[in-house]
């Protein structure tokens, strides 16, 4: 049996094979990414070894149909012993049911006791942006690292596209230089294959132009746009690497991260009256609650500014 990303292989040949398809599944007709399969691959795995230790056997399809909600809550109070957090332990929760919905809709198995099997409620957390002048400030300040001048315009260019149409990290390192930001807008694909249009702003375009211009290396229109030292796409880690460099410098928080650019570029729209379908359909979010959480965090910096400045709040 193979624990982590890899499905085990078990005897049962059913069990197999529906494993495989499930995969195939996700990845073809749900349109997961490979991360999104490779981590609901480990839940999975990790609950196929709970389940093989649970019966004193190796489970095939007729003993996942025949599980009890005990033996469910009994894998969730595994992963909590195991140190796993609520967040952990729901998506979990998530990749099992995705798996058994699978088998029940190509005849392969019916569970109805994970149905009844509360899946744990996830903290919810408030994004953390950084304020304007340190946004424009983290932007400035990657120009000035010590490295090769291409690369301080690299990363100048990646942090002001991240903070100017707020894309996520993975949504700008897949930009090939034939999509390279021209014109007043660009299509970028994000969760799920989903295509949305963003506005481009002119301090977008004339980075990337003055970063392409001096990059050393060259690509046609299917080369990545943003590159390292010897030319292949870009490592998100180096560009979490440059942001950790730049907070001592600064002064930011840990919670400064490239993805916090993208926190700010929503949380400074909706401060400037921008409304949140419109900030929702420019992040890309699925779902308008998952924008709504921004609306908490301009809450918490009115409440700031109040407590700081009104003369009653201080009595």
């Amino acid at each position: 049996m193979v624990a982590g990303g890899l499905i085990p292989f078990f005897g049962d040949a059913g069990l197999n094979a529906a494993l495989a398809a499930w995969r195939a599944w996700l990845a073809e007709e749900r349109r997961a990414s490979a991360h999104t399969v490779d981590g609901y691959g480990r839940d999975l795995a990790a609950f196929l070894v709970f389940v093989t230790g649970h019966l004193g056997q190796e489970p095939g399809l007729a003993d996942l149909t025949s599980l009890t909600m005990a033996d469910f809550r009994s894998f969730l109070a595994s992963r909590a012993a195991a140190g796993l957090g609520r967040t952990s332990m729901a998506r979990a929760m998530s990749s099992l049911r995705s798996f058994f919905r699978y088998l029940e809709r190509n005849g392969l198995g019916h569970n109805a006791a994970l149905r009844a099997v509360r899946t744990p409620r996830p903290p919810r957390s408030v994004p953390k942006p950084l304020a304007t002048d340190e946004a424009l400030e983290t932007i400035a300040a990657a120009a000035l690292l010590p490295q090769e001048p291409w690369m301080a315009a690299r990363d100048a260019a990646l942090f002001t596209l991240l903070y100017g149409c707020g894309l996520r990290l993975g949504e700008a390192l897949a930009l090939t230089r034939g999509q390279a930001p021209r014109g007043d807008a660009m299509v970028i694909t994000g969760k799920g294959r989903k295509q949305r249009l963003v506005p481009l702003l002119p301090v977008v375009v004339e980075a990337v132009d003055s970063y392409l211009s001096q990059c050393p290396h060259a690509g046609d229109a299917a080369s990545p746009l943003f590159v390292g030292a010897r030319g292949g796409q870009l490592n998100p880690g180096v560009v979490q690497r440059q942001m950790r460099r730049l907070r001592p410098l600064l002064g930011l928080p840990d919670t400064a991260t490239p993805h916090a650019l993208r926190h700010s570029f929503a949380t400074h729209l909706l401060a400037a009256g921008g409304d949140l379908r419109t900030i929702q359909e420019l992040l890309g979010h699925a779902s308008l609650s998952t924008t709504q959480r921004y609306t908490e965090v301009d809450a918490e910096r009115l409440t700031a500014v109040y407590r700081e400045t009104h003369p009653r709040a201080k009595s």
